[in-house]
């Protein structure tokens, strides 16, 4: 024997040799980690081409070429085609769907199959890639370790997930549901004996080509397994590594592999087959720690908590290795297969009859198929017997029965309730179909109308509608229709007894599916006469207010009379003596036309004044009140002082204003506020008429107050009022005066609150009252 090392041989690339291939020629080639090399005529020649990294695998191209599987390589290459020392065509493993390879599986067309190691197979030609995913019988892919052609042209595929067979495109795949011991298979070769060796990770395994061809038949075939394990001395793994090929097969039908850290040959010529079935026996069942014997037509008590079956099979050969399976008829779904062991326990098994059958197989897989079985019965207990369970069955159809009775009671009585609820509340209830028409009315309608259930259906309840409402409250109920939004209408509904109309407010809302489709309408009308009356009442009062405010504003410019007379002569006096005085500069023997235009300046600006005086007395005795608006009061304060100016000059009365720059604007109607100042500066002259002692100043005041308030003071220093009499002051017709009406302050409070604000007077620390009032400012304001 000669040891080749790199010091003797600088061919050979490493020492530490990964992968040996032989080809067709009988050339030798050899990787190591530094590249590849090949062993002929007794020397080996380094393969410059090939990069330096691991080869897992080396296969021939069947035309003078090699294949390559690499891995960890300087440019990444993955499955790679020598052809005469040159690298032709190469994939990296990203491309292939994952790396690296674990096998290879040249074809004649110039192709190859790779398995891949994270699951599946990848065939690569001509630059093309196409991918296999590999996939057991519950739809798990697992990783591909090695591939195998077979005589046949089929290909063998071995992976964690069990033993794979491609042929024709049709997959199949050998796992423990098969008969295998377990399911990951490291590589398979064929012997020269029409059988396969497999190495998993449970042993080394034989099969007989038959048996594979049966198989593949019918893919729920169970296969015979010949199994050699530690006490063969097969030395399982659960990762074959370290040099390629694990497996071959020498010329004279010896299998020489990898065996675990070492090498082990088998001759299959040598190997024997045990062909003698092992016999079969029940020995006992234990029923609660209580034995019995394995006779026909055992029957054990009721309450079986556990039970145990033992059996056992002859095997001389090897008894450790013998395979059951079995099945208990009744529990088992399907047969249960185990190694040496001879019993199995059930627990809680339910009253019934039962079948325990058992096959064996010897260490060569050849089975006993007819094996042996016992049957037995488990007696129910009183409460799993028939009649006990349709006593109990009956009992539930009983209390069904009386639950669905009590059920339907119920529901008739609530269903009672509810027309009673529906037929005596203090409104006529109704429901209407998706069209509109009436379904139901209660019996309150048919008494207040006079019209029966027959009369109002359809649309027949149209006619207990007054006909000035008919109309409009018929639109209203069509629009509610077809646009599916709740119906509120008012109208006047006529009464059979006394034919008398009274109003009535219809309210209607409609009943969806889960769809939106409307189902029905139910709905209600509520008498509401009393609250129209009411409703009327208040407005007549309303009405009957303004007019005393509107007599209380004419009174007030009755008072007024003589000092807006002044302020209309003033402006109109003015007109005319401007008015003469031009005709004299134009009538003149040179005209002065400079003159006259500064006089009909003058004219036009106390015609405008004139103008001003007249159009505030008309705003303030119109009837009507125009809407409220953004108010200055500043500014409208001043509109009530132009009106009564004169008046006050006329009595010798000083009047002071104190007006906030940043008083903030009000809500309110103008009209009505002016009035409510006039009244207070009014009265507030009157008060100081008398004075001789001291002067008569009025001091008007207007600020910003907190929270989001402006008030108004109206301050006289007149005689004051007394204490005793201010309370009453705002009440209707009372006054101090001797001609007064008693309406102006009680007026006037009213606005001031309808505005949202209030109206008080205080006495002053000296001579003279003041009167306050308080509005709110306009929305927005800060």
């Amino acid at each position: 024997m000669r040891i080749y090392r790199t010091r003797s041989d600088p061919g050979l690339p490493d020492d530490s040799i990964q992968s040996l291939f032989e080809d067709e020629r009988g050339r030798v080639w050899v990787s190591g980690f530094r590249g590849l090399a090949v062993f002929e005529n007794g020397r080996f020649t380094a393969v410059p081409a090939v990069p330096a990294g691991i080869v897992h695998a080396i296969a021939s191209d069947h035309h003078g070429g090699l294949w390559l599987s690499m891995w960890v390589t300087a440019a990444d290459y993955g499955l790679v085609h020598l052809v005469g020392g040159k690298i032709v065509e190469q994939a990296p493993w990203k491309n292939l769907g994952g790396g690296p390879g674990t096998g290879l599986a040249p074809d004649l067309d110039g192709g190859v199959r790779t398995g891949l190691f994270n699951g599946g197979m990848a065939y690569f030609r001509a630059g093309q890639i196409r991918n296999l995913p590999l996939h057991d019988s519950r739809g798990r892919t697992g990783r591909l370790l090695e591939l195998a052609g077979d005589r046949d042209g089929s290909l063998w595929a071995a992976a964690e997930n069990g033993l794979s067979r491609i042929q024709n495109g049709r997959v199949a795949t050998l796992t423990t549901a098969n008969g295998l011991p377990c399911d990951a298979v490291h590589w398979i070769i064929q012997d020269d004996r029409s059988s396969y060796w497999l190495y998993t990770r449970c042993g080394l395994l034989r099969i007989a080509r038959d048996e594979l061809d049966a198989w593949e038949t019918d893919s729920k075939r169970m296969v015979r397994v010949t199994t050699f394990d530690t006490a063969d001395g097969i030395r399982p793994v659960a990762t074959l590594k370290g040099f390629r090929p694990g497996v071959t097969k020498a010329s004279d039908g010896k299998i020489w592999f990898l065996n675990g850290e070492t090498v082990s040959v088998i001759d299959p010529s040598r190997v024997g087959i045990n062909t003698l079935p092992p016999p079969v026996h029940i020995e006992r069942i234990a029923a609660d720690g209580r034995t019995y014997s394995s006779t026909q037509s055992l029957r054990l008590p009721p309450h079986v908590r556990n039970l145990v079956i033992e059996y056992t099979a002859l095997s001389l050969t090897a008894p450790d290795k013998v395979r059951f399976r079995f099945q208990l008829e009744g529990q088992d779904p399907d047969l249960r297969e185990v190694v040496n062991h001879r019993e199995v326990q059930y627990s809680n098994l339910a009253p019934g009859n039962y079948r325990f059958r058992v096959t064996a197989s010897n260490d060569s897989g050849v089975w006993n198929e007819t094996g042996d079985a016992t049957e037995f019965t488990i007696a129910p207990a009183y409460y799993q017997t028939v009649w006990f369970r349709a006593l109990l069955a009956a009992a539930a159809m009983g209390l069904l029965w009386a639950g669905y009775q009590f059920r339907v009671r119920q529901l008739e009585r609530e269903s009672k309730q509810l027309r009673d609820v529906i037929e005596t509340i203090p409104a006529m209830a109704w429901t209407a179909r998706p069209d509109g028409s009436n379904e139901f009315v209660n019996r309150r309608w048919a008494e207040y109308t006079g019209l029966s259930a027959e009369q109002t259906a359809g649309g027949g309840w149209t006619a207990a509608i007054h006909p000035d409402d008919r109309v409009a409250y018929s639109e209203l109920w069509r629009a509610s229709l077809a646009s599916g939004k709740p119906l509120e209408a008012e109208g006047r509904f006529r009464r059979s007894a006394n034919g008398e109309y009274r109003w009535f407010l219809a309210r209607g809302v409609p009943l969806r599916d889960q769809h939106g489709k409307i189902l029905r309408w139910y709905g209600s009308l509520t008498d509401i006469e009393d609250r129209k009356r009411v409703e009327e009442e208040r407005e007549r009062l309303r009405q009957l207010e303004a007019d005393l405010a509107h007599i209380n504003r004419v009174s007030m410019m009755g008072e007024l009379a003589a000092s807006i007379a002044h302020e209309v002569n003033q402006p109109l006096a003015g007109i005319v003596s401007n008015g003469s005085a031009s005709l004299r500069w134009l009538t003149g023997d040179t005209p002065n036309v400079e003159e006259v235009r500064e006089a009909l300046h003058d004219i036009v600006r106390d015609g405008k004044r004139a103008g001003d005086v007249i159009a505030r007395i008309r705003a303030l005795t119109k009837r009507s009140s125009p809407p409220r608006e953004k108010l200055d009061l500043n500014e409208t304060i001043g509109e009530v002082l132009a009106i009564v100016g004169d008046e006050a000059r006329k009595n010798s009365m000083v009047i002071r204003t104190q007006f906030a720059d940043d008083l903030s604007p009000v809500s309110g109607d103008r009209v009505q506020l002016q009035q409510v100042l006039l009244n207070l500066i009014m009265n507030a002259m009157e008060a100081m008429s008398t004075v001789r002692d001291r002067a008569r100043q009025l001091t008007i005041v207007a600020r910003n107050v907190v929270p989001g308030e402006v008030q108004v003071t109206v301050q006289d220093a007149g005689a004051g009022l007394d204490p005793n009499t201010m309370g009453r002051i705002f009440d209707a017709f009372y006054t101090t005066k001797t001609g007064g009406m008693g309406m102006g302050l009680s007026i006037s409070r009213s606005i001031v609150e309808n505005h949202g604000g209030r109206l008080w007077a205080t006495a002053n620390e000296g001579p003279g009252t003041s009167f306050h009032f308080t509005l709110p400012k306009y929305p927005g304001e800060n």
